[in-house]
């Protein structure tokens, strides 16, 4: 069922898709395990899940699709997931504009008495997310050439370290995100979109630009955002104020100047 939603980003009546169910990434994967935690954070009762052992994506299908498709690993520093305004307000915007969004959720490394690591169960768990959506492109009206994955503050940790893996996803949009040590960049790690505030902490704020530098080094296309007065967390919110709440149209662009947006006949 469709829904009339109205956006205050662009302050146009846009016509948004109702996201589809939950799609466990593996089906039969800890069935035995206890169930998600989700507390409601204030003060806008924002969701906030803990306990995840059942990886899973929830799919935003546009109305016009372009083909284009995104990965959404939302942040809580490994040990919860933000997954409203780093997540489905995002999903919903991108989906709203042409590109499918799918909001992960992934194990949590260091959550209190976890046995997961970040480079082991929760990095599988986005490249799984990928590969899931490839393999039900045609389903979901997807390219399977043209998915990326974006990530906020821990997940960009994840998306980071997908990008210079084998599995390649099409782009990488890293959006005040923890950087990865030693990242093995090269002329084949997948195209940046780079998005920080001047005042977040120092490893963010002046880590992403030193990681904008080391691309273009290595010889990867990417662009770089940092906006002034601006801290860790931002997301995407209604009542964003200021140039920054713009990022996702500044992404869009970015997409669409890399001919992601166009749709195959």
């Amino acid at each position: 069922m469709n829904r009339i939603l109205l956006l205050p980003l662009t302050g146009v009546l846009l016509l948004a898709v109702t996201p589809g169910h939950e799609v466990l990434l593996v089906p039969d994967q800890n069935a035995g395990a206890p169930a998600e935690v989700t507390r409601l954070a204030p003060p806008r009762n924002e969701r906030v899940v803990s306990n995840v052992h059942r990886p899973s994506i929830t799919p935003y299908l546009p109305a016009g699709p372009t083909g284009a498709a995104v990965i959404i690993a939302p942040g809580g520093g490994h040990r919860e997931l933000w997954t409203d305004h780093e997540g489905h307000n995002i999903a919903r915007w991108l989906s709203d504009h042409g590109v499918a969004a799918f909001v992960l959720k992934y194990r949590l490394a260091r959550e209190k008495d976890s046995k997961y690591t970040i480079e082991g169960e929760a990095l599988s768990d986005a490249l799984k997310a990928l590969e899931v959506v490839r393999a039900r492109a045609v389903e979901w009206k997807v390219d399977a050439a043209r998915v990326g994955i974006m990530g906020f503050s821990a997940g960009g940790d994840l998306a980071a370290l997908a990008a210079v893996s084998p599995a390649k996803p099409a782009f990488q949009a890293l959006i005040y995100p923890a950087i990865p040590k030693n990242l093995n960049l090269t002329k084949d790690t997948s195209p940046a979109f780079l998005v920080c505030g001047e005042n977040d902490r120092q490893n963010i704020s002046q880590g992403l630009p030193e990681l904008y530098l080391a691309l273009k080094k290595a010889g990867v296309s990417a662009e770089l955002h940092v906006y002034s007065g601006v801290g860790h967390g931002f997301g995407l919110r209604d009542d964003m104020k200021g140039p920054v709440k713009e990022w996702v149209i500044r992404f869009h662009e970015w997409l669409g100047a890399r001919g992601l947006l166009t749709a195959k006949p």
